[in-house]
């Protein structure tokens, strides 16, 4: 027994050039009676289940926005690595409407080299909450709008022991952040 029912039946309800007809109506005199023959062949099943999830998102001149910065494989931020590093820099003021997906933004000196028109996609709502703003003096973002953070010392060491060797970790402070901060990697990784 076919594992794929529907589709045989989707095949046999297609349009068959060399018999000129489906070729369930050729075999039985009429298409193949499935809930596939339900909906219209010419709708995009893919798109429809994308809309349902779909939200027009729109600004207007005046708000207060995140950008969205790339955190690429070993890129740091506040000692965090991966999933939890802070994905979006800001709140920037919205300062001109350029089109429907397209936003310029008012952003500081320190990014002067970025260009500062965005698409919808790169932007992220300003909710007013202090801890949300992160302060640029603090990171160092490129011009790709990337970022990346430097050891800054090592606060502790220790020895790790696994069945066959020794692995030597450091505790290592990022930046001028505080001590919770700090984390453990191993010496080999870390470049003083």
């Amino acid at each position: 027994m076919n594992e794929f029912p529907l589709v045989e039946f989707a095949y046999n309800n297609s349009f068959q050039l060399s018999i000129q007809m489906a070729s369930c109506k050729a075999l039985y005199g009429h298409n193949c009676r499935t809930p596939l023959c339900w909906i219209q062949l010419s709708e995009d099943r893919q798109r429809s289940y994308a809309d349902l999830k779909h939200k027009d998102i729109k600004f207007i001149v005046g708000d207060k926005v995140f950008i969205k910065v790339s955190s690429w494989k070993k890129m740091f931020l506040l000692g965090c690595k991966g999933k939890l590093t802070p994905h979006f820099i800001g709140p920037y003021e919205l300062i001109e409407i350029i089109g429907p997906l397209a936003y310029r933004l008012a952003l500081p000196p320190e990014l002067e080299s970025i260009n500062n028109v965005f698409n919808v996609s790169m932007l992220r709502r300003y909710r007013s909450n202090p801890s949300h703003a992160i302060p640029l003096e603090k990171i160092e973002v490129s011009s790709d709008i990337t970022y990346s953070e430097e050891p800054f010392r090592i606060v502790a060491s220790k020895v790790k022991e696994l069945r066959n060797k020794k692995i030597h970790l450091v505790k290592v402070l990022w930046g001028n952040y505080g001590f919770e901060k700090a984390m453990w990697k191993t010496e080999k990784d870390v470049k003083l």
